[in-house]
């Protein structure tokens, strides 16, 4: 069954520590069989006595798997939830490497809220699931796997009941799996609903606080919960059934045991000791199938959660770096698109025959409508995406041929949005080059005209900026982005409306810092103020994914092209409008 091979799956994580997994399984196999032991000692002590002979040598021997058992436990308490922490964490550590490599479309599809929760609850599951797994499940298996040869070697009329009772067990719990099956897995689904609704609502408190929408976001969230409750009631009912139906069959177990020993006793075919062992066997069977039973209830339960967890490990990105590639050599920064095509899968838009050079140290102005293909432009050179056909290279090397680590080190990006993290002014800024010394981001700072807003902050370049550095002015969370752009002394530098979230003032200091930053650097500038492209080397026109126009500002806008148009009809900001606005 699927929920078994989740199960297994997860216990395959362990062999990353393979010696000490074999150690804790044959602690609880010495465990399970000394447990199974003390019943026919007890037995067959109760028989000596009952029988005037010496018991002795069954109370030693009793004493004797007693230490061992107390040391096999001593090691399976000690070590099993160290183990299991560890691997958590290694666990969580794989999901954290894989949810950050995954494109920013697998992001936007499934929400922050979900790949939390499918991390969080995935860990947690697999530690519970480790920790019982040594703790419970192996003692709890091995011991119904000897107890039976041995109930048979005792007494077969006896060990017959105790048989009746496992069949029992195991068929209510088949019963109860197949009628919860679906509804276990909708109950994961509604789940990753509410995680993904609260992470959705938390990550824009803003708009939410700002349109006055406690009620309906608070309405919204509770009517995922009923629906919740409404999936999770009627399994939660089944279970509560079988676990109902498993104590009736343990108790009539136990009267059967007692009442077939006591006729058979009658009878002498049986003596009070193995009577007695037997009782003590029923009481462990009982107690082993209990285990068993709420490991599988367990699992069943968690398997939907484990399975999305490792949905997510599975998970192959766009991209994928092949281990052996040589680095990217950047001599000058020279960029050629050569034919490029790219498509998004089910739709019509991408990026169709581009090609274009971008020779050393020019800057390139991409301008057009929304959705013409300019970010995707960017995003092929950064390969976040590989194009379908065509090639990129950067003096000479295509970008599919390198190292894709040392790709994105030769390129620094200032985003439209700063994205900041809740952490110091100077940590955010090291992002750009973390070996980087506390002069290198001073300097960095003041290129991006940031320093001296900086020093007025409490604790200055210490000051913690909160989550998506709420704490500072759009233009300064612009800042200290292009300070953190400033100090990676990338070659090849890339604005994506990184003066957009400015003032007249702010983007004249702004445009000061990036006319000297780009000095020396292949520049790619996605921009709608006039400001910003007058001055590029080329400006590259898209429409619909195509570059329909090539050339610089003031050919390009007496040319009569998309350009003129875009510029007469306001489709650039200008500086003097802003002042009007």
């Amino acid at each position: 069954m699927k929920i078994f091979a989740t199960y297994f799956r997860a216990l395959s994580m362990l062999r990353t520590e393979k010696g000490l997994s074999v150690t804790l399984v044959l602690s609880n196999i010495a465990i399970a069989a000394i447990q199974l032991a003390e019943p026919v000692l007890f037995g067959r002590v109760i028989d000596a006595l009952t029988g005037g002979r010496e018991a002795f040598r069954d109370i030693g021997l009793w004493a004797v798997l007693g230490l061992i058992g107390i040391a096999a436990s001593v090691v399976v308490a000690l070590v099993a939830d160290r183990f299991a922490h560890r691997q958590r964490l290694r666990a969580m550590k794989a999901a954290f490497d894989r949810a950050i490599a995954l494109p920013i479309s697998y992001h936007a599809e499934r929400g922050s809220g979900r790949i939390v929760r499918t991390m969080l609850a995935g860990t947690d599951i697999l530690f519970a699931l480790w920790l019982s797994f040594f703790r419970e499940h192996v003692a709890a298996f091995v011991g119904i796997v000897f107890m039976v040869p041995t109930a048979i070697a005792l007494n077969p009329h006896l060990a017959g009941i105790l048989a009746i009772l496992a069949v029992v067990y195991t068929t209510l719990n088949v019963i109860v799996v197949r009628r919860t099956d679906s509804g276990q897995a909708a109950v994961e689904r509604y789940n990753q609903n509410v995680f993904g609704q609260v992470g959705d609502v938390i990550g824009n408190v803003a708009v939410v606080q700002s349109y006055a929408r406690f009620r309906q976001e608070t309405s919204a969230l509770r009517q995922l919960m009923i629906d919740l409750l409404d999936a999770q009631y009627p399994v939660l009912t089944w279970w509560a059934i079988l676990t109902v139906m498993t104590r009736a069959a343990s108790t009539v177990t136990m009267v059967a045991v007692l009442a077939t020993g006591a006729v058979l006793s009658q009878r002498g075919d049986v003596t009070v000791g193995a009577i007695v062992s037997f009782v003590g066997f029923a009481a462990l069977l009982i107690g082993r199938l209990d285990q068993l039973s709420s490991f599988v209830s367990r699992i069943f339960i968690q398997a939907p959660t484990l399975g999305s967890f490792f949905e997510l490990l599975d998970t192959a990105g766009d991209i994928e770096d092949t281990p052996g590639k040589p680095p990217l050599q950047v001599a000058t920064g020279r960029v050629v698109f050569d034919r490029v095509n790219f498509r998004y899968a089910a739709s019509d838009q991408g990026i169709f025959d581009a090609s274009f050079v971008a020779e050393a140290g020019e800057t390139i102005a991409l301008v057009g409508p929304t959705g013409s293909g300019k970010s995707t432009t960017l995003a092929l050179l950064q390969r976040f995406r590989d194009p379908d056909s065509g090639a990129i290279t950067i003096d000479g090397q295509d970008i599919r041929s390198v190292d894709l680590t040392s790709l994105r080190q030769a390129m620094a990006m200032v985003f439209q949005e700063a994205g900041l993290f809740n952490r110091s002014i100077a940590e955010n800024i090291l992002i750009g080059r973390p070996e980087a010394t506390p002069a290198e981001v001073e300097a960095a700072a003041q290129l991006a005209e940031a320093h001296e807003f900086i020093l007025r902050k409490p604790g200055g370049y210490g000051f913690v900026i909160g989550e998506r550095g709420q704490a500072l002015s759009g233009g300064e969370r612009q800042r200290i982005a292009i300070a953190r752009a400033v100090l990676k002394q990338s070659p090849i530098l890339l604005l994506d409306e990184a003066t957009s979230a400015l003032d007249n003032e702010t983007e004249a200091k702004i445009k000061r810092a990036l006319d000297r930053i780009r000095r020396g650097r292949t520049t790619f500038i996605i921009a709608h103020r006039l400001s910003t492209v007058r001055d590029a080397d080329q400006i590259l026109v898209m429409d619909r994914g195509c570059i329909v126009e090539t050339g610089r500002f003031d050919e390009l806008a007496r040319a009569g092209g998309l350009f003129q148009r875009l510029v007469s009809e306001g489709g650039f900001a200008q500086p003097e409008d802003e002042d009007a606005a």
